[in-house]
C-alpha cells in the first residue's frame, strides 16, 4: 500500500471521529492491507489529532484478554496511542453522543516514573519503572460500521480507542498480587463482567513487557509520566446515555463512570 493512501486512510477514520459517523471496514476495500499498512494508517489519524491541539499522554494495549478476542474474533494483540483529548477523570459525565458505538472495559492503568525503551525490557524493569497502578475504565469505540473489524482494521483505527477513566486511587506495584487480582464490573448496579488480572496475558505486567518491547522496535518509548492501559480483564460492556458503571479490582481500587 503507498503513503498517499495510508494518509488518504487515516484522515478518513479522523474525520469519522470528529463526525461521529462510522465507515465501511477498511480492510474489505483494501484486502492488500497488512498490519503494517495499518500502523503506518493510525499514524496519521494520530499525528491529525495532535495538529488540533491534543498531547500523547500514554498508550494503550488492545486485544490481551481472550474474551475480547473471541468477542471480536483478533487472536493478537496491538496498540494504540492515549491523548489529553481522550482523558476523562473518575465521575467525570462522558457525553454518550460523543462517541459512535461505545463498550467499557475494566482495566488497569500503570503510571511510569522512568523511561522503557524496547527491545530487550522484562518484568523486572517494568516493576522498577512503575509509579503505581489504578484501576480504570477504557471505553472503546470502533469508527468502523458495527464493529466489523479484522485486526487490520482495529490498528488503523488506533485500536479502537475511545476514551479513558482513571480511578483516584494510586496504589504501589508491590502491594498488589497484579495476576490473582480480581475484576468486578457493574452497570447500573448490576455484574455484568467478571475477570481477573490474569486475563491479560497472563499478567498485566506482560503486557506492558509486550508493548514496550513492540514499541522498541519502531524506535517508540514508554516514557516517563505516561499512563499505560494494560488491556481489558473481562469482556466488553456496550453502554449508552444513562449508564452508570462501577469497576472494582481486588487489592488496587475502583473507579466509577456515567454517561448523559
Amino acid at each position: 500500500m503507498n503513503p498517499h493512501l495510508h494518509k488518504t486512510l487515516g484522515k478518513e477514520l479522523y474525520q469519522a471521529l470528529l463526525n461521529k459517523q462510522a465507515i465501511e471496514p477498511i480492510s474489505g476495500r483494501h484486502p492488500e492491507l497488512d498490519i503494517t499498512d495499518a500502523y503506518a494508517i493510525q499514524q496519521h489519524m494520530l499525528d491529525l489529532r495532535q495538529a488540533a491541539g491534543e498531547t500523547v499522554v500514554g498508550k494503550k494495549i488492545g486485544l490481551t484478554s481472550q474474551a475480547v478476542m473471541d468477542m471480536l474474533g483478533v487472536y493478537q494483540p496491538d496498540f494504540g496511542w492515549l491523548t489529553s483529548g481522550m482523558t476523562y477523570g473518575e465521575g467525570e459525565p462522558i457525553e454518550a453522543a460523543g462517541l459512535i458505538q461505545p463498550k467499557a472495559e475494566g482495566e488497569i492503568a500503570f503510571l511510569l516514573k522512568k523511561t522503557l525503551h524496547g527491545p530487550g525490557i522484562t518484568a523486572t524493569d517494568v516493576l522498577a519503572a512503575t509509579e503505581g497502578v489504578m484501576a480504570c475504565f477504557e471505553i472503546v469505540d470502533s469508527r468502523i460500521k458495527d464493529w466489523k473489524i479484522n485486526i487490520q482494521d482495529t490498528v488503523a483505527d488506533n485500536a479502537s480507542c475511545g476514551v479513558f477513566v482513571l480511578g483516584d486511587r494510586l496504589v504501589s506495584i508491590h502491594d498488589a498480587d497484579l495476576a490473582t487480582c480480581g475484576m468486578v464490573l457493574e452497570k447500573n448496579g448490576e455484574v455484568v463482567s467478571t475477570g481477573s488480572g490474569a486475563a491479560a496475558l497472563g499478567n498485566p505486567v506482560n503486557a506492558v513487557v509486550w508493548l514496550a518491547n513492540t514499541l522498541g522496535e519502531l524506535g517508540i518509548s514508554l516514557e516517563a509520566g505516561e499512563v499505560i492501559l494494560s488491556g481489558s480483564l473481562g469482556a466488553m460492556v456496550p453502554v449508552a446515555a444513562g449508564d452508570n458503571l462501577q469497576v472494582s479490582i481486588g487489592g488496587i481500587g475502583s473507579c466509577s463512570v456515567r454517561f448523559v
